[in-house]
């Protein structure tokens, strides 16, 4: 029987802002979030959009809103995407210096009745962020290096989740593995038998010529 997973379509493939919101409206009722890339070019090679879209996002569709933040500094906005409706508001490790700094943040998200997750790059491996799995609701794993759409999954990233799947059952811990990078027909499977919770995508579903099929696909449920 194939493991069913829940399936956030990413907003990176999207110029339009105002498409965006036409894309959730669409969507909502068939994928389970809409992963909001919010990127600065201080942290990634790319700019997106802020709080205030996500904000119009939220007033237009019911969907539930997963904003990944790939910024720095981003515990000068976290109150903002808070008071804009995110679900689910994700800090990228690598964009605090101040460790310490993470640790209230997350604990203030949490303290708003937010789900709090932390992501890492490739780059970065597990065993810097287990200290912070106990507290953290959701850790996305990216498969690529975060800032374009449409890129090929590295294939490091697999072992990494399988390590983090393996931990989180050694540990009897709670949190969901999401992963974020290449999601597509090919792989989709094998992300969900090695214990992803939640299949990021953008090229794929937004792509597709059957875009709630795709999303089935994804979930495992076609």
């Amino acid at each position: 029987m194939k493991r069913v997973v829940d399936v956030a379509v990413s907003t990176d493939p999207i110029d339009d802002y105002q498409n965006i919101v036409e894309y959730a409206k669409e969507l909502q009722g068939h994928a389970d979030f809409l992963h909001c890339d919010i990127m600065n070019e201080n942290f990634v090679n790319k700019s997106t959009y802020d709080y205030n879209v996500v904000k119009s996002i939220n007033s237009a569709s019911g969907i539930m809103l997963d904003c990944h933040l790939m910024v720095d500094e981003p515990a000068n906005d976290v109150s903002k995407y808070i008071d804009a409706g995110a679900n689910i508001i994700t800090l990228h490790y690598e964009a605090f210096e101040d460790k310490d700094m993470l640790a209230e943040v997350i604990t203030y998200i949490k303290k708003n009745s937010i789900l709090a997750g932390l992501s890492i790059k490739p780059s970065t491996p597990f065993k810097e962020i287990r200290a912070f799995s106990y507290n953290v609701d959701i850790i996305l794993v990216m498969g690529v290096d975060p800032g374009s759409s449409g890129q090929e999954t590295l294939p490091e990233t697999y072992d990494k989740v399988a390590e983090i799947s393996k931990f989180r059952q050694d540990n009897n811990l709670n949190f969901k593995i999401e992963f974020d990078g290449g999601v597509n027909e090919k792989n989709a499977e094998k992300l969900r038998d090695l214990g992803v919770d939640i299949l990021v995508s953008g090229t794929f579903v937004y792509k597709a010529k059957d875009r709630i099929k795709a999303i089935k696909f994804l979930k495992g449920q076609e």
